[in-house]
């Protein structure tokens, strides 16, 4: 702790007085900053201990093994672990996505593989022969991934290899895949959105208006991201209309309990919002008025009766549906939480603004 004495103190003080003031003064401002310290002690939300571990590590000391790639926290986020133990130290996640059985976390140019039901995880490097591509997916037979130059491929549960999967998609880049229940795959890419009835081995374009990045399905409505906003089929993705725009782009699209989620671009405000749904997407509420708002925010995701935000800020949470919020983890290095829920936990990957 440093002690931040008065810079100058009434002339007609002696130095004998000032060194007696001073002394005074600090005893009284540490007694202080005493007492207020066991207030944040008491009323603080308990952290990971890698948290910690990388206080220190600002210090100037080198770091000797990952941390916060990848936090984890299975109590609503009242605490957090660090599970980045065994990721490169210059590890770069792009992705993450929490299924089931397994935990898969994506790079540039690698992927690794956990197990979601560990409390000390051990990852696991993926044999690939190609860079995977910008995401992960749940399949019904096991994930997707895309590589470069729209090749697709899929993990098959229990065989533990890559394979690939139909006809590639020459010249594309695949964001977003959803798999029906009657196996058709529907697909957002670079330049619109394709859809294929007999599992990749023909696609037919269903959507020509720019990129789609995010796709998700609840009761037989299909939402997606794209650079109008936000996108609704009620048809298994034949058809598409814009149903939630603001000028900007969409961010982020979610299922929660009763309808959607959304995240969007905002061009009066220059901010991302942050909206509702309960009628299928046909009209949305805002729920962001509790927060600052931001360029940056990156998540909106439910867990429980939870609302969870990843924002500049650190993450916030809700328990009355997105009216007011709390502060129950603050950020990392300027980083902003992309933030995944599996269950009963929730995963934290800190990333840089606007990825």
């Amino acid at each position: 702790m440093i002690l931040a004495l008065p810079a100058s103190l009434p002339h007609c003080f002696t130095n004998q007085f000032k060194v007696m003031y001073s002394f005074k003064f600090a005893l009284l401002f540490l007694f202080s900053s005493f007492l207020a310290c066991q207030q944040v002690q008491e009323n603080a939300i308990p952290l990971a201990e890698g948290l910690a571990v990388a206080v220190k590590q600002e210090t100037g000391k080198a770091p000797t093994a990952a941390t916060n790639i990848v936090l984890q926290s299975a109590d609503g986020g009242q605490t957090w672990q660090d599970i980045s133990a065994g990721l490169p130290l210059d590890f770069k996640p792009w992705g993450l996505l929490v299924g089931d059985s397994e935990v898969y976390l994506r790079a540039e140019h690698e992927m690794y593989r956990s197990s979601p039901a560990s409390t000390s995880p051990v990852w696991e490097k993926e044999a690939l022969d190609e860079d995977p591509g910008v995401a992960i997916f749940p399949g019904r037979a096991g994930v997707f991934t895309s590589a470069t130059g729209g090749r697709l491929f899929q993990k098959v549960k229990g065989a533990g290899v890559w394979l690939p999967v139909g006809t590639q998609l020459k010249g594309h880049s695949i964001y977003t895949i959803f798999e029906s229940p009657e196996g058709n795959l529907v697909i957002g890419c670079d330049n619109g959105i394709y859809k294929s009835t007999d599992h990749a081995k023909t696609w037919k374009q269903v959507f020509y208006g720019g990129w789609v990045m995010r796709m998700v399905e609840s009761e037989g409505v299909l939402l997606c991201t794209n650079e109008g906003g936000i996108l609704r089929s009620t048809d298994g993705g034949e058809h598409w209309e814009v149903v939630l725009s603001e000028g900007g782009v969409g961010i982020a699209v979610e299922v929660i309990k009763g309808g959607f989620a959304a995240i969007t671009f905002n061009t009066e405000s220059e901010s991302r919002r942050m909206r509702t749904s309960t009628d299928g997407g046909k009209t949305w509420q805002a729920i962001d008025a509790g927060l600052s708002a931001s360029m940056d925010i990156s998540s909106i995701k439910q867990m429980g009766e939870y609302f969870f935000c990843g924002h500049p800020d650190g993450i916030y949470r809700s328990g009355d549906r997105g009216k007011t919020w709390e502060l129950i983890l603050p950020s990392i290095r300027k980083k902003v939480f992309n933030l995944s829920v599996s269950g009963g936990v929730i995963y934290a990957v800190p990333r840089d603004a606007g990825c």
